[in-house]
């Protein structure tokens, strides 16, 4: 995959506005950014759609949607209103696509059936508006270790089989390979999603992991994942976006910024180029 295509997440320099991460982007010749969406907040979503355009960067995804599994009606209500509204940002960004995380058990129950239901049904709910502004919703599943409290979907096949519910032009994947590395069905699931993949995110499996799993992610190839095969397993399902680096990581967030674009670039030059 050429560098031409790679994406930096904003989570990736976490401590950058969305003005320095775009700076930060036009400096180092990285094409497209990954965005979130309390930084799109804190400029207001006019003028983050206007710094976009400025610098010419393009953007890959947002993040984040989903969080639909709540036990009672207003705060699922109120979880739904808040996509609608992370679908409008997306538009107005031209984002590839909307990241979900879906979420976990819902509180006070312990069935895995009822929690999945309730993401089909929220996300049933959330197409029509996804198709009206052009958005795709990209579902993305978790490493099993988060499945009771963040995303009760825990392999990539888990995703494809709700995405394939829904009209392509508004549902897809999202594949990460820190979540989806260890799975011995993964080719095959990547092969099922073909035409389905709407964002591609690199992060590197580092053992051990921390006592906060979620800063587990470490730079491309200072952990366990060969990314080639994925790679190339992701193109041939007909893959044609970015792949976009995102680091949940303290060291990486401690580092100087400018350093920590440096290395993605070269990391995904040796390992993906």
């Amino acid at each position: 995959m050429p560098i031409s295509r790679l994406s930096l997440n904003q989570a990736t320099v976490k401590r950058l506005t969305l003005n320095q991460t775009l700076s930060l982007c036009l400096r180092h010749e990285i094409p497209a950014v990954g965005l979130w969406r309390d930084r799109v907040a804190e400029l207001g979503i006019s003028e983050s759609a206007a710094a976009v355009r400025r610098s010419g960067r393009h953007v890959s995804s947002l993040c984040r949607g989903g969080f639909f599994t709540h036990p009672d009606a207003a705060a699922r209500d109120a979880a739904l209103a808040d996509n609608k509204a992370a679908i409008e940002e997306a538009a107005a960004l031209e984002a590839d696509a909307l990241v979900l995380v879906s979420g976990g058990l819902v509180p006070g129950h312990r069935d895995l059936g009822l929690a999945r239901r309730m993401i089909t049904d929220a996300i049933a709910e959330l197409v029509p508006r996804a198709q009206e502004l052009g958005v795709r919703l990209g579902v993305e599943s978790l490493h099993p270790m988060f499945c009771a409290d963040r995303c009760v979907l825990v392999s990539l096949g888990d995703a494809v089989d709700l995405a394939l519910l829904f009209p392509a032009d508004a549902v897809g994947v999202v594949l990460d390979t820190y979540n989806v590395w260890w799975d011995s069905r993964l080719a095959t699931d990547i092969a099922r999603a073909h035409g389905r993949i709407v964002s591609y995110q690199l992060g590197d499996w580092v053992s051990p992991l921390p006592a906060d799993v979620l800063l587990g992610r470490g730079h491309l190839g200072d952990g366990s994942i060969d990314f080639g095969p994925v790679t190339r397993q992701v193109l041939a399902a007909g893959y044609t976006g970015y792949a976009e680096v995102e680091i949940f990581n303290q060291a990486v967030w401690d580092a100087p910024a400018d350093e920590t674009a440096s290395t993605v670039k070269a990391r995904f030059a040796r390992l993906l180029g």
